[in-house]
C-alpha cells in the first residue's frame, strides 16, 4: 500500500475527521504508553533531518516511520497527515530564529529579526516553499508577535502596522526562496549563464544589462538582501512621521 493510499484509507474512516479539526495546532497530542516511546517532538526532529537531506517531496509516511524504527500506524497516533507533518517541522524551524532584544533603535531591533528569519530558512531550503500554510505554531506566531511589537515601538498601528508586518516577511519569505532555488540548482553555475545569456544580448535587455542583473561579481547575495531591507524600513514612518 502507498503512502496516499494509507493516508485515503484513512481519511475514509467514518467518523475520522470529525474526530479531529483540520489543524495539528488545533488538537492535544495524545497520551499513550508504548515500547518505544514516540513524542511529538521525536516526529519533528526525525521530519526536519529529512526534509533537510531530501526535501519536501522525499519526505513520506512511511520512510519517517523507517527512520523512527515504528510502523505508519504508530505515527499516525500522533499525526493524521502530511501535512501535520510538515506543520509542525516549518513551526519548528521558526523555533531557531533568535528573537533580538530590545534597544533605542526599533528599525535595527527589526532588522535584526528579519536578518536572522533568512539565515534560519536558508540552512532549511525547503521551509520557505512551505510558508503560506495555516501559520498558528506557537514559534511562529511568537515571531510575529516580536516583529509587531518592534514596529508597534516605531509608531505603527492597525492597518500600518499590518501592511509593514505583511511586506517584510513577504520581503524575506521571497528572498529566502529565490536564493534557496538558486542554491538547489543541479548546475551550480546556473546564475553565470543567465547573466552570460543576458550580456549575450545587449539590444534585448539593456537595463537589465546596465543594472547588473544576475552579476554576482558586482554585488552578493548579503548585499543585496541588505539594501533591500534598509529601502523598506527606510520608508517605513514612525510615530512623527519622520
Amino acid at each position: 500500500m502507498t503512502d496516499t493510499e494509507f493516508d485515503q484509507q484513512r481519511d475514509d474512516t467514518p467518523g475520522e475527521r470529525r474526530a479531529h479539526p483540520g489543524s495539528v495546532w488545533l488538537r492535544e497530542e495524545p497520551t499513550r504508553s508504548r515500547p518505544i516511546p514516540l513524542t511529538r517532538q521525536r516526529i519533528v526532529d526525525a521530519a526536519v533531518a529529512l526534509l533537510d537531506e531530501h526535501g519536501i517531496d522525499g519526505l513520506t509516511m512511511r520512510r519517517l516511520a523507517q527512520m523512527l524504527d515504528v510502523t505508519p500506524t504508530a505515527l499516525y497516533w500522533h499525526v493524521k497527515t502530511k501535512d501535520d507533518v510538515l506543520d509542525l517541522a516549518l513551526d519548528h524551524v521558526f523555533g531557531n530564529v533568535p528573537l533580538p532584544g530590545a534597544t533605542d533603535d526599533w528599525r535595527d531591533d527589526a532588522r535584526t529579526l528579519i536578518r536572522n528569519w533568512r539565515a534560519v530558512m536558508l540552512r532549511h531550503p525547503w521551509a520557505p516553499g512551505l510558508i503560506g500554510r495555516p501559520m498558528l505554531g506557537p514559534n511562529v506566531l511568537a515571531r510575529t508577535e516580536h516583529l509587531q511589537v518592534t514596529l508597534a515601538r516605531g509608531g505603527l498601528s492597525d492597518v500600518e502596522l499590518t501592511v509593514v508586518t505583511r511586506t517584510l516577511a513577504n520581503y524575506v519569505i521571497g528572498v529566502a526562496l529565490t536564493e534557496a532555488t538558486w542554491h538547489r540548482s543541479a548546475d551550480p553555475q546556473a546564475q553565470t549563464e543567465g547573466r552570460r545569456h543576458i550580456t549575450a544580448n545587449p539590444d534585448a535587455y539593456p537595463t537589465l544589462n546596465s543594472s547588473g542583473h544576475l552579476d554576482t561579481a558586482r554585488w552578493s547575495e548579503d548585499d543585496l538582501f541588505e539594501r533591500g531591507l534598509d529601502l523598506i524600513l527606510a520608508g517605513t514612518p514612525n510615530a512623527n512621521g519622520e
